[in-house]
């Protein structure tokens, strides 16, 4: 494991040859993306943000996919002008998307052709990161899960909302979580898996013992560097299976 880490480390430490902001519209509102380009890219990364918004800290996951050889776009699922500072800012702006599936799924959609339209190569995994392990999940279950190779979660949620299921048909899962989170428990990922065995989803769970909710977010009192790292080396497994180049 250590050496995992050093790995990460490392990753960490160096940058693409190209990384920038990207700057967007849909219907008006602007948006700011992240764009990380990989020398001879083996394929795309979709990055989709936690609920406080397209921050430093997809940048950096970007960086060290592309550092992998995989192009990454982190999209941008709340536009500039929706404020994220406070916890009730949070809570507003995840809210209304997770009322409002249509508007989620057409976010997502603009980032997908946001990313198509930077990166030369056809196959993408989709991953998100708490709120937005979430939105990759919707993703997954929606007309739209032909589009990706693959979706992994980051100690995502993981309730289907009602009126959707999962059919059987989609592109493997992998759901990474942390076994001391007390947003998602463990109640909660047992049902998931019992939803995908049954729809027949190819999935595989992971989960880190000790590990609480957001446990790979660097710097933060709940980071922790064995969980992390274990599940990044998972997420780049996934990638090399399910990514052909």
């Amino acid at each position: 494991m250590r050496l995992v880490s050093l790995c990460v480390a490392s990753m960490m430490a160096a940058a693409p040859a190209l990384a920038e902001d990207v700057s967007y519209s849909i219907d008006g509102e602007a948006f700011t993306g992240y764009w990380a380009k990989a020398d001879a890219p083996k394929g795309l990364v979709l990055i989709i943000h936690d609920w406080d918004g397209m921050t430093d800290y997809e940048r950096q996951r970007a960086d060290m996919l592309a550092e992998m050889g995989y192009d990454a776009f982190a999209l941008d699922m709340f536009g500039n002008d929706t404020p994220t500072e406070t916890m009730d800012h949070r809570i507003a702006a995840t809210g209304a998307l997770y009322q409002d599936r249509d508007r989620m799924k057409a976010l997502v959609q603009a980032g997908v052709e946001q990313a198509q339209s930077l990166s030369s190569v056809d196959e993408m995994i989709v991953t998100g990161y708490c709120f937005g392990g979430a939105v990759a999940l919707e993703m997954a279950r929606s007309d739209m899960s032909d589009m990706a190779n693959g979706y992994a979660t980051f100690h995502g949620g993981l309730t289907t909302p009602e009126g959707q299921s999962w059919s059987g048909d989609e592109p493997p899962v992998l759901v990474l979580h942390g076994g001391a989170d007390t947003s998602i428990t463990m109640q909660d990922v047992a049902s998931f898996a019992t939803e995908l065995e049954e729809a027949g989803t190819t999935y595989t769970l992971e989960v880190y013992s000790g590990a609480p909710h957001a446990f790979t977010v660097f710097g933060s009192n709940r980071y922790q560097e064995r969980a992390d790292a274990a599940s990044w080396e998972a997420f780049s497994t996934f990638l090399s299976e399910h990514v052909s180049g």
